[in-house]
């Protein structure tokens, strides 16, 4: 029977037949969630961190890694975002494991650009990713600093390194978020973005190892961004591009954002919910994605609020209920 016909049956030999090329990452990393026997450590580990435990342990940092790649996996759409994503996390975790085997393997370079318009799920996804990071052992915390230019750019000389320094030390052991990050190089020659950029690709140089840099903002926005220091594209693993939704799935995460609320609709009502899912995927009541429509649904529970004013003791399924015409406002 050919190696990748049959089952690893250690870690070791997970590892190898990643080198000679019979698995892939993502593979080696399912193979070792189903477990090995790991040589004790009989060394004194009362100073091992936590993430220095589960990396030793690849059992229980696997498990908890697949933890986090299915809530990835439960979100809507993204079919392409979450397998880059599932790339990312199972090389860096093979990567980790190569390390431990005293085998060759290369530096990890995790920092990321995330390209698409707002409410196509990139802080949604960062968040997750520092969760997985967390979990295999590569971030100790696993936390995510979200900032924005307001935050890192300073007002007089020496200020701006300074506030970068602050948001880089608080996102140690886990991911810095800064959206609409090109936003940065858009003050002229006597600005001080200039200086927070400097300040930046210092930091993912003397840190590289302790946390996570991504960087956000629209597509175009951000290609000319990453021209405007020669250091800084090169430093980016990942540049990963999010769609806006289609109709379908709009209306998918329309129905889930419904069901959290404990709200549900007549069949007027999912006609009506349809016919805003396709004007939003069309462009007509804003740009397709989900936070235009947590704003429409918003809006047809209020008119739904003012309905059901005129009715002094509305019944338990008429509170749940959103009909047609609680979306005549938008539609019309």
């Amino acid at each position: 029977m050919s190696q990748n016909s049959s089952q690893p049956r250690s870690t070791r030999e997970v590892i190898r037949w990643l080198e000679e090329g019979h698995i892939s990452a993502v593979t080696a990393m399912s193979h070792l969630a189903d477990g090995f026997s790991v040589e004790p450590d009989t060394g004194d580990d009362s100073k091992v961190t936590a993430t220095e435990r589960r990396s030793s342990n690849p059992t229980m940092s696997v498990q908890q890694g697949r933890r986090g790649l299915q809530k990835l996996s439960s979100l809507v759409g993204l079919g392409q975002i979450k397998e880059a994503i599932r790339e990312v996390v199972a090389y860096a975790h093979i990567q980790q494991r190569r390390s431990q085997m005293d085998l060759a393997s290369q530096p990890l370079m995790l920092h990321s650009v995330f390209s698409g318009n707002p409410g196509t799920g990139k802080t949604t996804v960062a968040r997750i990713l520092a969760e997985i990071f967390h979990d295999i052992g590569v971030l100790e915390r696993g936390h995510l600093v979200e900032a924005e230019r307001a935050d890192i750019v300073g007002e007089y000389i020496g200020h701006t390194a300074q506030k970068m320094r602050k948001k880089v030390k608080a996102a140690i052991g886990g991911v810095l978020f800064i959206d609409e990050a090109y936003s940065l190089a858009r003050g002229g020659e006597r600005d001080f973005g200039k200086e927070a950029i400097d300040a930046l690709v210092k930091a993912m140089e003397d840190r590289r190892d302790e946390f996570v840099l991504i960087l956000a903002g629209y597509t175009q926005e951000m290609e000319w961004f990453l021209t405007q220091n020669p250091g800084l594209r090169s430093r980016f693993a990942a540049h990963l591009t999010f769609p806006d939704y289609s109709a379908d799935e709009l209306v998918r995460i329309a129905e889930l954002m419904l069901r959290e609320r404990q709200y549900q609709l007549s069949s007027g009502g999912q006609d009506a919910l349809r016919t805003v899912a396709g004007g939003l995927q069309g462009g007509e009541w804003g740009r397709g994605n989900a936070r235009s429509m947590r704003n429409l649904l918003e809006r047809a529970m209020r008119r739904q609020a003012v309905r059901l004013m005129n009715n002094s003791n509305p019944t338990r399924s008429e509170l749940l209920t959103l009909h047609a015409e609680d979306f005549e406002e938008i539609i019309h």
